[in-house]
């Protein structure tokens, strides 16, 4: 998705990028942090994580919502929102907002998911209590600006026909609209051409006034700075927001059942194809078995059997994968391949038969160990700089894992057993549910869909 401005280049921010290289790794290990919840005197909460050897501070926020938010007829309303919040604000204009934040080095940019739209922040010590003034005008006070608007929309626009044109970002988009038919997920985050015209300051302003809210606000900082001065800050900055969010119900749901096979015409010598099906809830029992299935089955690599089915015994694809992916209102497991036209059906008939193997048979002992093993250890590299580290913390709260998961996370891996990954893939595998959306010229492959080209979003 598009991401707003960061501050321009400049001598400032170059040493702040200087400051932000020896900010890495100022933990050993993941477990020797230590999290405080720190609540404000206005009752806004965050996670905590003090690191004074640099003098910089990072934040991480997150307002529950995101672009399943955006009303019909209005997609693409969340992402336009992500390029508008540095576009100017309070008595700023865009030029002025931005040549300040240059002067300032303050690093700020905000994204949107389906469920979720956030916020990045960081800035130095000496420069924070200005920084952070910046930062609360931009959440509280954007001026949507007839002319920043309309220069954003262009871009926005341009993003769209050129993603009209990316046979992976059409799969993609293709796949979450056939299997989520009816519901937000199946519509397009970064809307249409129609939508994303039809947008208005108002509009903006009216997302803004009803996503972001104290009640659905996430926050985790990590950096040069103590409880009770996050404390002030946290107010300074979010404390005008409203107490509670205007949030549209959205339904949990399932992608569609009984399978789908969907080709879409594009004149690419590669085809694409993204298949899935759906899978468990984050807080499900079975969840950590089935993150260590798909890191067996797809998301490991080299050493996953899909790529040593597809790639390396039969050389038809460069890489194939697959992911789990926990939303909030439905769960999938999802992978994608690419390869020439002329092997795309062979392509997917392997990935098939891999699926019904590891739905009949499971995997290995020694697959299940290897797996295991790099799960645990790989687990340290999430925690290597302030920033990640902000963000792993953030992700723990929107997820509701609890404050001592990352104390806990390593044991939940190994204590997965054979059988419990054999359950998870009979259950998740074995039905014939796959959803799969192929972008492309595929040979022995009929096309159910319109050519792409008539497509008039991204």
């Amino acid at each position: 998705m598009f991401q707003s401005r960061a501050s321009r280049a400049g001598a400032r921010f170059v040493a702040l990028a200087l400051l932000i290289l020896a900010f890495l790794a100022p933990f050993e290990n993941a477990n020797a942090m230590k999290i405080q919840t720190v609540k404000s005197p206005g009752g806004i909460e965050a996670w905590l994580v003090e690191e004074h050897s640099v003098p910089l501070m990072a934040m991480r926020f997150a307002f529950r919502g995101g672009s399943s938010q955006d009303p019909a007829g209005k997609e693409g309303l969340a992402n336009f929102l992500s390029t508008m919040l540095d576009e100017g604000a309070g008595e700023l204009t865009s030029s002025a907002f931005q040549e300040r934040m240059e002067e300032l080095a303050v690093k700020m940019s905000f994204t949107d998911s389906r469920d979720a739209y956030y916020g990045n922040f960081e800035t130095l010590t000496e420069n924070r209590d200005e920084a952070i003034k910046m930062l609360r005008l931009a959440i509280t006070r954007p001026r949507f600006d007839a002319d920043a608007i309309e220069r954003m929309k262009k871009q926005l626009l341009a993003n769209l026909a050129f993603a009209s044109r990316d046979p992976t970002k059409v799969a993609a988009k293709a796949w979450y609209a056939a299997a989520f038919a009816g519901h937000a997920y199946g519509r397009p985050a970064t809307g249409t051409a129609e939508s994303i015209g039809s947008i208005t300051a108002a509009d903006l302003e009216g997302f803004r006034k009803k996503n972001f809210a104290r009640d659905n606000l996430r926050v985790a900082v990590v950096g040069d700075i103590d409880a009770a001065t996050l404390g002030k800050l946290l107010d300074e900055v979010f404390g005008d927001l409203p107490a509670k969010a205007e949030l549209a119900d959205v339904a949990r749901t399932k992608p569609v059942s009984g399978g789908v096979e969907n080709v879409i015409e594009m004149a690419v010598p590669q085809s694409v194809a993204v298949f899935g099906t759906g899978a468990m809830a984050r807080k499900d029992p079975d969840f950590m078995a089935g993150f260590v299935l798909n890191h067996i089955l797809g998301g490991g690599g080299f050493a996953s059997q899909l790529m040593e089915e597809v790639r390396e015994k039969r050389g038809l694809a460069y890489s194939v994968n697959s992911h789990l992916i926990p939303e909030e209102h439905a769960s999938v497991m999802l992978g994608s391949v690419a390869t020439k036209n002329e092997s795309i059906a062979a392509s997917l008939g392997i990935i098939r038969d891999v699926l019904k193997k590891m739905a009949n048979d499971g995997p290995t002992e020694v697959e299940l160990k290897n797996a295991k093993d790099y799960l645990v250890g790989s687990y340290a590299l999430r925690f290597d700089t302030s920033a990640k580290i902000a963000a792993q913390l953030l992700a723990i709260q929107i997820e509701d894992l609890g404050i001592d998961y990352i104390d806990k996370r390593n044991a939940l891996v190994t204590a997965v057993t054979l059988d419990d990954v054999k359950r998870v893939a009979r259950n998740l595998l074995a039905n014939n549910d796959l959803i799969v959306t192929v972008v492309g010229k595929p040979q022995n492959l009929k096309p159910a869909v319109q050519p792409a080209a008539a497509s008039s979003g991204g």
